[in-house]
């Protein structure tokens, strides 16, 4: 499933493509939804936000699209009325006069009221939106130490979306990483040294993937290693998905284990578990 990063830098592209611009024409497929094109028909998108995964589209009648591409979702933005080639089902298409915005096997689609937001059932419980809103490194520790998540362990914490929105798999295990905490521990069992690591790691993480295209790595370390000849998957993260091969840090050996039900990655001495109290 896409995370935060990649669902902000097509929201970018979708913003580019429609954004200040009058729609010429809109067709939705799910029925439920067709009597809305008429409403839409002629009016400028104003912006086009996100929501951890979600996309939030608005027009300057007071409408919102909301989409999120779950699994299978994705955005085509294409010159106008020109369609990919493509097995995938087409969900939703809005057309300005010079580019096509296009919406392609996401099945969770609405259109909301502005305003509607709060008592929609995603997003009125997920939790900040680093990429979108103003969080800081303080906010989030004071937010780790709440009541509702201190004793939960990080591994299922770090996915939950009312936690913080748009972190998913491969963002939980490179937070962790570099925060230097042992993913079986919870916020509770860490210190206020590893908790603000943890803070930063958050926000540092969620920004270097949106702006280097999904890389969580040191961007200068990745660039030295694709000068080499490494491949992508070689170079893109610290520890996701490098189960056996050294850490970057140290050279100890990747582990990877399961953890709410997915694959979870850490370096048993980067990450040590915290002595008992």
């Amino acid at each position: 499933m896409p995370e935060g990063p990649e669902i902000r830098r097509a929201a970018d592209s979708v913003e580019k493509a429609v954004k200040d611009k009058t729609v010429i024409d809109i067709s939705f497929a799910f029925e439920h939804l067709q009597g809305y094109e008429e409403i839409l028909r002629g009016s400028k998108v104003t912006r086009v936000d996100t929501k951890g995964k979600a996309m939030l589209i608005r027009f300057e009648n007071n409408y919102v699209i909301y989409s999120h591409n779950q699994l299978y979702g994705k955005w085509y933005i294409r010159n106008a009325y020109n369609y990919p080639k493509t097995n995938r089902q087409l969900r939703l298409a809005l057309h300005n006069e010079k580019k096509s915005a296009l919406l392609y096997s996401a099945s969770d689609i609405e259109v909301l009221k502005q305003g509607e937001e709060e008592d929609h059932p995603f997003l009125s419980k997920v939790g900040p939106d680093l990429l979108s809103e103003e969080v800081t490194a303080d906010d989030l520790f004071i937010r780790f130490q709440d009541k509702r998540f201190q004793r939960r362990k990080w591994t299922s914490l770090l996915l939950d979306q009312a936690f913080i929105a748009g972190i998913g798999n491969y963002l939980r295990s490179e937070i962790l990483f570099v925060a230097g905490i042992y993913p079986f521990s919870r916020p509770i069992d860490c210190t206020e040294e590893q908790l603000y690591s943890a803070a930063k790691a958050c926000i540092d993480l969620m920004w270097r993937s949106y702006e280097n295209k999904g890389i969580t790595n040191d961007p200068a370390l990745a660039e030295e290693l694709k000068k080499q000849g490494k491949k992508r998957y070689e170079y893109r993260h610290w520890v996701f998905n490098r189960e056996g091969r050294p850490c970057r840090i140290d050279g100890t050996e990747i582990i990877k284990f399961r953890a709410a039900s997915r694959r979870c990655y850490y370096c048993p001495t980067c990450q040590k578990n915290p002595a008992p109290s």
